[in-house]
């Protein structure tokens, strides 16, 4: 909404809005000065918001969330996303005073999530409250947010794989998934083009099952956010297809649960809570101020704000015990009572549907069904081959077959990533002719969106893929980071990985993006020399549990190796791996990956026939290889051979490490040209004789 009321503006006289018992008023108030002391204490962090959205956020999880805090990892329990993961300090609070127990190893304990003791450590090394909320680092932490937008993405996703659960396991009288997911976000949060990418996907897609709670409380960083901002939000969301509805004040507690009763009560749009609130309410001096966004209030302005809420001005850290207990009555026993039904409807589901019951268990457990790679081709040698992208999408196809919750699309480029799972239906509400159990997805050209959108999915222990350009992985860098650091085994598809786009020209042709996904920590990029590597990768990434992988494949057709005459390309699971090699000590190693090691093999055959030593090594993951003992890699590149040609279509940076001091690298300099492929081969020097010049001079 446009801003309605002046900025700044100063906390009212009242104490709390309508709608709030005594009780409830002494539960918000004990999260308010916990978050001001939290953030005072680490003398960091961002109090305004927190404290601003404390009613809504007690009303909705006392009142309204089926959450269970003895059981966070209850399947059908109700998610809480907060998109603006500055206020970390709200959550924190709220998993404390709720009682979340704490999940290690993926057992729930008799542990408490996080202590007073906890929150005193907020921001400080080591602690269970970081900065920004981090999922696996805190039980009830949902998702990793803090760039703005992300929670926002991860929510839609969140809402689209809880809505695909429902279509292929829900049955007659076994409603197992029908739960909601709320999302808090802010203006940054609306600024961002991720949440717009995200929104308009989700309003298309009728995600009647999420809700937005956005605080709008007109306050940035650099002011009043009438500096950039002043769009009306709520036609723009009218516009996406979405409900809007609106909370003139955030205090209204009374008003917010009938909105939210509202928007449950709207199954075929999602819906967007607009709440006006006044950032730090109650501070007397920084209320509705900028400063309140992402500094601690001061320690006189906090025993002020104490003072306003009637709390005791020099406590700290100081919860009364009936807020406790008040909590454990509502959420605590709501919450217990829900998941308990639900483990009783599930037992007897699993007698009623045993084969579905025996997925879900696979999907709750992170395991994979017996047989999956089964159906993984072996393809015979062949001069002429096939593009990795094609082979990739037939490997895609046969996992598919027997791996049901692997799933995903593309951002508008099915047919060019090939990876359209053939015989299954589209992801869409029956108005745009699919169904909610469809397994293709299609996320129109929104690449960002897409990226946070199949984390959520994830999230869900769902097996979900993205594909695109490789030269657009630039549009998902900040989703392929947050894959990375929650560890999810979300697989990035990108084709069209080098110079070989050819005629679309240097603003289609990847040449800095493979040392972008290789210096992602976490992150597993694997770049296939052909369809048996690309077998390979996929029996690799689908096994692969703690961490995303990126596979980087070709447009143009690449041979398939002999691989009765060169090594099985079972050794991509080790990175890299001797492809063939004379017996006797090598003069010269040529290490390549993906299309370029035909070109070392090339070479490798023309030294042989010329009597001089050599060897070939495929590297199609970098960060395998690194993972391998020092043993292996020195039997695969020996130090004492000093003689080396490295051969990649893209840059050359970090690929010294491999070609010593001494050693040659045929890489990318610059950007491409708009040519045939094979024009621009020859002129950036990716050819036989180029290779085999620069070989002879490695091997003296």
């Amino acid at each position: 909404m446009r801003v309605s009321l002046p900025t700044p503006v100063r906390a009212p006289a009242q104490t709390q809005g309508s709608g709030a018992s005594s009780l409830d008023t002494l539960c918000i108030n004990t999260i308010r000065a916990l978050v001001m002391d939290t953030v005072q204490k680490a003398n960091s962090g961002h109090p305004g918001a927190a404290m601003s959205m404390a009613p809504l956020t007690y009303t909705l999880w006392q009142n309204l969330l089926s959450y269970d805090p003895a059981n966070p990892l209850w399947p059908n329990r109700d998610r809480f996303v907060l998109s603006i993961g500055h206020a970390s300090a709200l959550l924190y609070s709220m998993i404390h005073l709720s009682g979340i127990r704490q999940v290690t190893d993926g057992k729930v304990t008799a542990a408490p999530a996080l202590t007073t003791a906890d929150l005193e450590q907020f921001r400080q090394l080591g602690s269970k409250t970081p900065g920004h909320p981090e999922h696996g680092h805190t039980t009830g932490v949902e998702t990793t947010t803090g760039p703005l937008g992300a929670g926002c993405g991860n929510s839609v996703g969140m809402a689209m794989a809880e809505k695909w659960l429902a279509a292929r396991f829900n049955k007659p009288g076994f409603d197992l998934f029908d739960h909601h997911i709320y999302t808090l976000c802010g203006d940054g949060d609306m600024m961002e083009g991720v949440s717009s990418e995200a929104a308009s996907l989700a309003g298309h897609l009728q995600l009647g099952n999420l809700i937005w709670i956005y605080d709008s409380n007109r306050i940035s960083i650099e002011g009043g956010t009438n500096i950039a901002f002043t769009e009306n939000v709520a036609e723009r969301f009218a516009a996406y297809g979405w409900q809007v509805l609106e909370l003139k004040d955030a205090n209204d507690t009374a008003a917010f649960t009938r909105l939210v009763a509202e928007a449950k009560a709207e199954t075929g749009r999602p819906s967007i809570i607009i709440a006006h609130s006044v950032i730090a309410w109650g501070a007397p001096n920084k209320a509705g101020m900028a400063s309140a966004h992402g500094e601690p209030l001061g320690a006189e302005e906090v025993r002020e704000t104490k003072k306003f809420y009637g709390w005791p001005e020099d406590s700290s850290f100081f919860v009364p015990e009936v807020a406790l207990q008040h909590m454990q009555d509502g959420l605590g026993a709501r919450g217990a009572a829900a998941s308990a039904a639900w483990a009783k409807l599930f037992a007897s589901y699993r007698s009623a549907h045993p084969a579905l019951a025996t997925e879900l268990d696979a999907i709750f457990n992170g395991t994979l069904p017996e047989g999956w790679d089964a159906d993984i081709p072996v393809y015979e040698a062949n001069a002429k081959g096939e593009a990795s992208r094609a082979s990739s999408g037939a490997v895609l196809n046969a996992v598919a077959g027997r791996l049901p919750w692997l799933l995903g699309g593309s951002a508008d480029l099915a047919p060019s990533t090939k990876t359209l799972l053939k015989g299954e239906k589209s992801f869409q509400p029956p108005k745009w002719g699919g169904n909610y159990g469809g397994r293709n997805f299609h996320f129109g050209v929104r690449e960002h969106a897409m990226g946070a959108i199949v984390n959520g999915m994830a999230l869900y222990g769902l097996r979900p893929y993205a594909a695109g350009f490789l030269i657009f992985s630039d549009y998902m860098k900040a989703p392929i980071r947050l894959s990375s650091i929650m560890g999810l085994p979300v697989t990035y598809i990108f084709t069209h990985d080098s110079i070989g786009v050819g005629e679309d020209g240097p603003t289609h042709q990847p040449i800095e993006q493979l040392v972008q996904l290789r210096a992602t920590p976490g992150l597993v990029t694997l770049r296939p020399a052909d369809a048996n590597e690309v077998a390979e990768a996929w029996r690799f990434l689908i096994q692969h549990r703690n961490g995303p992988s990126a596979l980087a494949l070709s447009r143009q057709n690449l041979p398939t190796l002999d691989r009765t005459r060169y090594a099985p390309a079972s050794g991509l699971t080790k990175g890299a791996y001797i492809l063939a090699s004379s017996a006797a000590t090598p003069k010269v190693i040529l290490i390549a990956s993906g299309s370029e090691v035909s070109l070392a093999v090339g070479t490798y055959e023309a030294l042989s026939a010329e009597g001089i030593a050599a060897r070939v090594v495929s590297m199609p993951s970098w960060e395998l290889f690194e993972a391998q003992p020092q043993s292996y890699r020195e039997s695969v590149l020996p130090a004492a051979v000093t003689g080396r040609v490295v051969i990649e279509a893209g840059s050359p940076i970090g690929w010294d490490r491999y070609a010593g001091p001494t050693g040659e690298i045929i890489a990318m300099r610059g950007f491409g040209a708009s040519a045939p492929a094979g024009k621009l081969l020859e002129k950036f020097g990716f050819t036989p004789e180029a290779v085999l010049a620069a070989a002879k001079r490695q091997a003296g």
